[in-house]
């Protein structure tokens, strides 16, 4: 990497994260000394990318720190030469998102951005747009490192991993961080103190083992977890308690997103119940980007507003900014990061994306060796690899029939004939974004 200047490049730069991003550089730029940060979009973002890109001038120029931003429509020029690439983007926007939630729901399907159908077609959307910006890094920076936080973040990183050439690929998400604050909040301790052994896949992660200052509290967590006011840590997941039984004899830290696997009818009766009151979370987060845009345009705002966190967004800027940090610095500290498995859980081929605890160094994460997943969960990790895995072959090749069998291996698809009905429905809904599926007469 160069020393003469240090170039992030975000795509997605437009998103109502970017505050969180900026603040994160701002406070970690002792350690990395960030020169130019340039935020792209597309030209339906454009708006959307002068508002938050003001805002960002205003918080730099606030701390007083020699970061030029740059905003532009133009992709290849801010990859150019760039060192990092951070990928936030939603082909086909909020509402696209409000259709994945939405349609599965007719079918008594959960409608969720990252799981079942929800996650499969963000996922057949994304991957293309992915690779394609795969190959123009190729081209213009092949040297740097790709940070991609776009959902669905695993399968994500599985298709680059598997159809392109960029090898230097981590994906991330903010769920192992928040279950972290969730920790140190739930034993009144400093986050700093806590750490967690994280093994499976993204919104499909477990804590095998939770440390304080080096020391495993995994007993006294699993019992405090048994209180049903204590199951949920990310904002936009309304938890529902775990039976205390099923929590202890699993002896393992769950996320939010296992909510929707070990708890599947209540969270689709609860999805149908928002959907007709307050409305799908796309609408209820499209409410909150209209608000946060609104302070956003203040000329006066020069900070991250903390209504920020009500997104779900929250600690996303400081998981972000410390993995990019960590890598330049060459800072060997542990971390959860979507990565090649490489042996480090045994069940899961060696060749695919996990999100583990990893120690970053600046040639990237070194997953630690796991062993393996506990044995009552390992069938369910297992199963959603397979789903990424042909889901993310059903994007790159556009078959139909591998699409309908991506969603029929899905645990939240109670069977075939409802997977061909929901693939059929949200095709059609999403035929913009799906040009692969559209190229011949395969579709019926």
């Amino acid at each position: 990497m160069t020393n003469h200047k240090l170039k992030v490049t975000t795509i997605g730069g437009g998103s109502s994260y970017t505050p969180e991003l900026v603040e994160g550089f701002i406070k970690r730029y002792d350690e990395f000394p960030l020169t130019e940060l340039w935020l792209v979009d597309i030209e339906e973002g454009r708006e959307k990318l002068e508002i938050v890109g003001n805002l960002a001038k205003r918080m730099i120029e606030k701390a007083g720190l020699p970061i030029d931003i740059h905003l532009t429509l133009d992709r290849k020029a801010a990859l150019k030469d760039a060192d990092f690439v951070t990928t936030q983007f939603r082909v086909g926007l909020l509402n696209a998102r409000e259709k994945d939630e939405r349609i599965p729901l007719k079918y008594g399907v959960l409608g969720q951005e990252t799981n079942g159908p929800g996650g499969l077609f963000k996922g057949l959307r994304t991957i293309p747009v992915i690779l394609d910006i795969c190959r123009d890094m190729e081209e213009l920076c092949p040297d740097a490192w790709l940070i991609n936080f776009t959902n669905p973040a695993g399968m994500v990183t599985e298709a680059v991993l598997r159809y392109s050439n960029i090898e230097k690929v981590i994906g991330l998400c903010n769920v192992p961080i928040g279950m972290e604050m969730g920790i140190a909040k739930l034993l009144d301790v400093d986050h700093s103190r806590i750490r967690i052994d994280f093994a499976g896949l993204n919104h499909m992660v477990y804590g095998l083992d939770i440390y304080v200052d080096g020391v495993s509290v995994k007993e006294e967590v699993i019992e405090k977890l048994s209180d049903p006011k204590n199951s949920s840590f990310v904002k936009n997941i309304d938890g529902m308690g775990w039976e205390p039984e099923f929590i202890q004899a699993l002896d393992a830290l769950t996320c939010p997103y296992h909510m929707y696997y070990y708890k599947s009818q209540e969270m689709v009766d609860k999805a149908l119940e928002s959907s007709k009151n307050e409305g799908t979370r796309a609408e209820i987060v499209q409410k909150l980007e209209d608000e946060l845009f609104e302070l956003y345009k203040d000329e006066k705002l020069n900070t991250k507003p903390p209504q920020l966190e009500e997104r779900g967004g929250a600690y996303y800027s400081d998981a972000a900014v410390r993995l990019i940090t960590s890598i330049y610095t060459d800072k060997r500290d542990i971390q959860p990061v979507n990565t090649k498995n490489n042996g480090a859980i045994a069940s899961i081929p060696a060749d695919s994306a996990v999100e583990i605890s990893s120690i970053i160094t600046k040639d990237g994460p070194i997953p630690l060796t796991m062993g393996d997943i506990p044995v009552a969960a390992r069938g369910l990790v297992q199963q959603i690899k397979s789903f990424e895995r042909v889901a993310a072959q059903a994007a790159v090749t556009g078959d139909y029939n591998t699409a309908i069998l991506a969603l029929a291996i899905n645990p939240l698809t109670p069977s075939d004939t409802i997977a061909k009905e929901i693939v059929d429905e949200m095709l059609e809904a999403h035929k913009d974004y799906l040009p692969q599926f559209f190229q011949s007469e395969t579709v019926n």
